[in-house]
């Protein structure tokens, strides 16, 4: 059986004070938790700080973006292999704020997927679509295009190491939620869509989030949900005691 996943994004918020008060108040209140896997994700200066807080207990490391070249002359960039040496073990990829802010394609977001397997990170994964394209009921058409073109020449090995996250852009940071059905909905799209291009298999074992406006009112119900294994958390992952409520949602 699968282990749901339960992923905090911070984004660009907690300097290094917030984010050790952060890390230390979270790892006190889920350190005896073994039912999900847990999932920080800090900004690049914190990745380090916060590792040292949770490195041997049962949180994992996640870094939230990172470059496709090995080494080289980028400013500014960071690559896998420097995400391994503070600690990381997931890394966010394809992000909607990546997508929408910093124009990333999804060529661009398919040679990044390519570089965290390379390094043996696992990805999580971001697709999903905006306001705009739901009220055109073109939902699917762009789920499809974004797993096509991202999973491209990514083998049935490669598949299996990889987490995916549904995120309706007009969901993140809005308050605004998908129901559980409309994240249901898509969620077996996504798993039917997986089942087509490589085999149910690995379809049926493939963990899929939902991100966008995840809180504590509302992640049992998108959990009950039969495709949905867990959540990328933004806002409510830098309040303690909610993100907590998150992580232990089956109680």
């Amino acid at each position: 059986m699968k282990k749901p996943l339960i992923a905090g994004n911070w984004k660009m918020y907690t300097d290094l004070t917030e984010a050790r008060k952060l890390a230390i108040g979270i790892k006190n209140k889920v350190v005896n938790v073994k039912e999900v896997e847990i999932v920080l994700c800090p900004p690049f200066v914190n990745l380090l700080a916060v590792y040292e807080i949770i490195k041997d207990t049962n949180i994992k490391l996640g870094a939230q973006n990172l470059y496709f070249e090995k080494y080289g002359a980028y400013t500014g960039e960071i690559n896998g292999e420097m995400l391994l040496g503070v600690g990381c073990s997931y890394v966010i990829i394809g992000h909607s704020e990546r997508r929408q802010y910093f124009k990333e394609s999804d060529e661009l977001l398919n040679k990044k997927l390519k570089a965290a397997l390379r390094v043996g990170l696992t990805p999580i994964f971001c697709i999903g679509e905006t306001l705009e394209e739901r009220e055109k009921n073109i939902t699917e058409q762009v789920i499809e295009k974004q797993v096509k073109e991202g999973f491209k020449d990514i083998s049935k090995e490669e598949m299996q190491k990889i987490v995916i996250a549904y995120e309706p852009v007009w969901a993140i940071g809005t308050g605004k939620t998908a129901t559980p059905q409309q994240a249901q909905e898509v969620h077996k799209f996504i798993r039917e869509l997986i089942t087509k291009l490589y085999n149910e298999k690995i379809a049926l074992e493939q963990i899929i989030l939902y991100g966008g406006s995840v809180k504590p009112d509302n992640i049992k119900g998108l959990m009950a949900e039969k495709d949905i294994d867990g959540a990328l958390v933004g806002g409510a992952s830098l309040k303690i005691d909610d993100f907590v409520k998150i992580i232990k949602f089956y109680e």
